[in-house]
Parts: C-alpha cells; sequence; structure tokens
C-alpha cells in the first residue's frame, strides 16, 4: 500500500475554508484536531466547523481527539460522517470500551502514542485497533519541530504487524518533505501535515513531496 496523505487543517486560513478544501485534491484524507483546551491548552473547533468540512469534500475524514472524555464525541462525529477516531489512553479508564464503541457506528478506532508514551502500552489492545497515531511532537500546537524518536516507535510497530497485520500506522507532528521518506521507509501508512501544506505556495506539489513523488 502506498503511503495516503492526511492534510490537518488546524494550520488552513479559516476565512477561506472552502478554497482551501479545494486546494487539498491531491491530499487522501482530512485530519481534524479536536482540543479541549483541558487535556491539551489550547481550543480549536467544534462540530459546525467539521459539519462544514464534511460538506465541502468527499474525502475520509480522520478525527484525533485531544480531550479529556473522548467518549462523549464519538456519536456526534458519528453522525458527521468521519470515517477515523483516535484518542489517548491517558484519558479513559476502558480503551477497550471506547473502542468497541468507536467501532459500532463503522468508524475505524485508533489510539494516540504521545512522544513520552511506548508502544508497549497497546500490548493488550493492539488487536482491537485498526490504526495507531505516532505522535512526533507534543499534542496540542502546530508548527512543533519533529521528534526523531518518532521514527523508531514507527518500526517498532511495524514489527508488531507480523503478529497484527490489520492495524495502520499514522504519524502527526512536524511531518515534511525533509523526514517523510525516513518515516516511509520506516512503514508509516499515513503521514499528516499541517503547516508544511497549508504554508506552502502549491498544495498539490508539497503533497506530492510528502509522497516522495
Amino acid at each position: 500500500m502506498s503511503v495516503k496523505i492526511a492534510a490537518s487543517v488546524l494550520s488552513a486560513d479559516f476565512g477561506h475554508l472552502a478554497d482551501e478544501i479545494n486546494k487539498l485534491e491531491a491530499t487522501d484524507i482530512i485530519h481534524l484536531d479536536l482540543m479541549d483546551g483541558h487535556y491539551v491548552p489550547n481550543l480549536s473547533f467544534g462540530y459546525p466547523f467539521i459539519s462544514a468540512i464534511r460538506k465541502l469534500t468527499n474525502k475520509a475524514l480522520d478525527a484525533h481527539l485531544m480531550v479529556t472524555n473522548p467518549d462523549d464525541y464519538v456519536e456526534q462525529l458519528a453522525e458527521i460522517g468521519i470515517q477515523y477516531l483516535s484518542f489517548h489512553q491517558e484519558t479513559v479508564y476502558h480503551s477497550h470500551r471506547l473502542v468497541q464503541r468507536i467501532k459500532s457506528f463503522g468508524i475505524k478506532a485508533g489510539i494516540a502514542l504521545n512522544p513520552a508514551t511506548p508502544v508497549h502500552s497497546l500490548d493488550d489492545i493492539l488487536s482491537e485497533l485498526d490504526f495507531v497515531l505516532v505522535m512526533s511532537v507534543n499534542p496540542g500546537y502546530s508548527a512543533q519541530k519533529f521528534i526523531p524518536h518518532a521514527i523508531t516507535k514507527v518500526k517498532q510497530l511495524n514489527a508488531l504487524k507480523a503478529t497484527y497485520p490489520n492495524f495502520l500506522i499514522e504519524v502527526d507532528g512536524g511531518v515534511n518533505g525533509d523526514n517523510s521518506r525516513d518515516l516511509i521507509s520506516a512503514g508509516t501508512d499515513i503521514l499528516v501535515s499541517a503547516s508544511y501544506i497549508f504554508a506552502s505556495q502549491d498544495y498539490t506539489a508539497s503533497i506530492n513531496t510528502l509522497k516522495g513523488e
């Protein structure tokens, strides 16, 4: 499978949202960072914004919940029509139950690993996951520098596919044309990029560079 690119709209120009989405024709997925001001210090956007994006594109929507009560968001996001949904294990007591609830809506369920959260924390739940989101920056802010240890985590996860072949590996944070090849070589399936795409003059060219084209 060739790598997929998820454009994170956190760095988009919200005042020209339709134009921004239209310029993302080359991307595979639209990535949505939901922040509640509690689990992470920033606030991002809510359901009306996501609904607006859903009306503007048929591309898959990937919601990353950086919130203290992720269970509260699942049903509403399902109604809007997202395809991928990830949360942080640190925010829930019963990860298995939440994963199964997400899947019950026909949504792919994932868990996000913070930079300081080890891969082995997924030992008892990896078999249930559709994807793992490796954070290569600390969550909650855009335009941070890439943390190279994320590549090691991707390699560790890729090795686990020998036992659990059905999950995808997604990486988010500081992804750009300088590190995308290493991430792809390590086994990444989905690259999330925000400022590298939206700060460029040519979104399609930047997306193709991320893909190694």
